[in-house]
């Protein structure tokens, strides 16, 4: 039961991540049709990461009312409707609409599920559970690739849709299942709240931390593909395939990080993986013309990212105490959101007006940034850890 369970929440991870990739890969067609702008997927981005910041922040409340697996069924079902939303859809405005249930569902989901695994079971499986995110995210632009070779982009989100929908009920009929751990009380406890949650030593810098962190991860992912084109001067065919790498490292990564994470430590995986990623940028700085050394760089820069984010997520009950890791975890998802919202779009902004070979200097930025805003998140909660045990 332990491991059909564990099984059933790394499906529910590939449902997270089957969305999430979709509308890039279905835009360029998406938007001709739709009579819009190709910049207007910019605006369903920003609805999209308004209803997961909002359902992030909440998810805590959620959680202890309803418990985890209540709210994982119901933000699966959520993303359902969204993506046969979208799948019928033929004006822009039924995008937006449809794309408030896309970002309710993502949100909630990503919050309660990252809590439980961190709450109930070894860091091995946090990474893990992220791989299975990256299994959903590569798998997405196939089938999207498919329909538009085959028949419309509806299809493409009409074909995740069915299968969502079947994750869906194989997570309803599985229900009881989720019995099996006996600790998830934490909705019976007195929650610390979002002021609450603020207030606690060393949660300032974890949640700067954290967005930083998702800010870099979401600018390579985002922008991979136009630097290959402009500063590398590949064809824009080409460099739409190797935006994969970032994704194919990532996924890659946290697969190998699970055997690693438990005998390390998340402290460790951290600091291995911000190594690595410095690495990476180390390879976009080379003045080389060859889009080779990118293409290495690309794939490492993922490979580093791989256990900062699941190893952060599953630090926080052991920082924190796991009576705030509900509130807390829903806020760093709030805070991963706005850095993932906000930062790509600026680095585009520079990219026109400086020249998008500036990437490495920006990532690196973010990523310093995020290590000493970790670190001190670290020592502040292991010095404040010994005190209470003293006492």
């Amino acid at each position: 039961m332990y491991t059909l369970l564990l099984a059933l929440i790394y499906i529910a991870f590939i449902s997270l991540g089957l969305p999430d990739s979709l509308l890039g890969s279905g835009w360029p067609v998406m938007h001709t049709e739709l009579h819009v702008s190709v910049s207007y997927m910019g605006i369903v981005s920003m609805v999209i990461s308004g209803g997961t910041i909002i359902s992030s922040l909440l998810s805590d409340v959620l959680t202890r009312k309803l418990g985890t697996r209540a709210v994982t069924v119901a933000s699966v079902f959520l993303t359902v409707i969204a993506l046969f939303g979208f799948s019928f859809s033929t004006a822009f405005w039924m995008i937006l609409v449809f794309a408030v249930p896309y970002g309710l569902g993502a949100g909630a989901i990503d919050a309660a599920l990252n809590n439980y695994i961190a709450l109930h079971y070894k860091a091995k499986h946090m990474s893990w559970l992220h791989c299975f995110w990256g299994v959903g995210t590569i798998v997405s632009p196939f089938i999207m690739g498919y329909a538009l070779t085959a028949s419309t982009w509806n299809n493409g989100y009409r074909i995740v849709g069915f299968i969502q929908l079947a994750i869906g009920v194989l997570l309803l009929a599985t229900l009881p299942v989720w019995k099996v751990n006996k600790k998830e009380t934490t909705q019976e406890q007195k929650s610390v709240g979002l002021l609450g949650a603020l207030k606690i030593k060393g949660v300032p810098f974890l949640l700067i931390g954290f967005f930083a962190y998702c800010a870099a991860e979401a600018t390579a992912m985002q922008w991979a593909s136009t630097y290959f084109a402009e500063v590398k001067g590949i064809s824009a065919e080409r460099a739409a395939a190797f935006a994969a790498l970032f994704y194919i490292g990532i996924t890659v990564g946290r697969f190998i990080g699970g055997f690693l994470t438990d005998k390390l430590g998340d402290r460790k995986m951290i600091v291995v993986g911000t190594c690595i990623l410095a690495c990476g940028i180390g390879l976009l700085f080379l003045p080389v013309p060859s889009y080779a050394v990118a293409f290495a760089g690309f794939i490492v820069i993922g490979l580093g990212c791989a256990p900062i984010y699941p190893c952060i997520i599953h630090s926080t009950p052991y920082n924190f105490g796991a009576e705030n890791s509900g509130a807390i975890i829903g806020i760093q998802m709030a805070s991963a959101y706005v850095g993932t919202t906000f930062i790509p779009p600026l680095f585009g902004l520079l990219g026109k007006r400086i020249g998008f070979g500036i990437m490495p200097v920006y990532l690196l930025v973010f990523v310093a940034f995020m290590i000493i805003m970790v670190e001190l998140t670290f020592r502040v909660t292991k010095k404040k850890n010994l005190l209470e045990n003293k006492e």
